[in-house]
């Protein structure tokens, strides 16, 4: 994606967005900003839906252009030449066909019934958020987790359990409360002797969520989020630890929450 004096706005995005929020919420996107911005516009997203709506339609697009055009093949250089008119119909003609042939094949790829929900993308930009932290990562500490469980229960209006994840080395820091979807959210961070980091999302059940995610993955740059839902809450296990090793922690913690990943291998 590229950025420019008046970035595209997605289908689907809230024309309250401003360009220059465009600008920085492409830039976000692409990379292309400092880590002072990338920092106050990660923010600004977990807080905004608008904001977070636009990166998650930006995102589609890039994934879907990735998907579209990705191909092992050596790049071909291509010489175009004057030709006549009826030449230049018939190329067109061809390349509406090959196009539309390979949009048959991609298109398959993409699950058009459960695109990545909001809360794995809120999930994942709250990870970027707060696992670089030292002094601030969790609002109360895993020494009072009682106390934790018990205000994230009251706040989401459901009973809260946090699985523990010793076996693979990640003991509790505590916790926070986060903007949701449709309202509050948890946020659980683990922390191993090397100080690799995990947060584990989880939000308030809902009646809207009626779609039952399996455990699928979210992937951006390092990070990745394996995400899911049961009993109408959706769930989001983020780190930058190898993909097989977060899999496996995702399909226990999963199990331990109530779900049945069983069912999803």
């Amino acid at each position: 994606m590229t950025t420019s004096d008046q970035p595209e706005r997605p289908d689907g995005v809230d024309s309250s967005v401003t360009a220059d929020e465009l600008r920085a919420l492409s830039a976000f996107i692409d990379d292309e900003s400092t880590d002072a911005e990338r920092a106050e516009t990660a923010a600004r997203v977990a807080r905004d839906p608008a904001s977070a709506a636009t990166v998650a339609a930006y995102r589609a697009q890039d994934n879907a252009l990735r998907a579209l055009f990705a191909a092992d093949a050596a790049p071909q250089l291509i010489v175009v030449r004057p030709r006549p008119r009826y030449l230049m119909a018939a190329s067109w003609l061809t390349v509406g066909i090959a196009c539309g042939l390979l949009m048959h094949l991609v298109l398959p790829m993409f699950d058009r019934e459960h695109p990545t929900p909001m809360f794995a993308q809120r999930a994942d930009i709250a990870y970027a958020v707060y696992a670089p932290e030292q002094r601030h990562a969790v609002e109360v500490a895993a020494s009072q987790e009682d106390h934790l469980v018990m205000w994230l229960s009251k706040r989401l209006n459901r009973t809260l359990t946090i699985p523990s994840l010793d076996e693979y080395g990640f003991e509790l820091v505590g916790g926070r409360l986060l903007p949701g979807e449709d309202g509050p959210a948890a946020q659980f961070m683990y922390q191993n002797a090397s100080g690799q980091r995990l947060t584990l999302y989880m939000t308030s059940g809902s009646t809207k969520r009626k779609e039952e995610y399996a455990i699928r993955m979210l992937r951006q740059g390092e990070r990745r989020t394996f995400y899911w839902t049961t009993d109408n809450a959706g769930y989001a296990l983020s780190g930058q630890i190898s993909e097989a090793k977060l899999r496996a922690i995702s399909f226990d913690t999963c199990a331990a929450l109530g779900g049945d990943p069983k069912r999803w291998q």
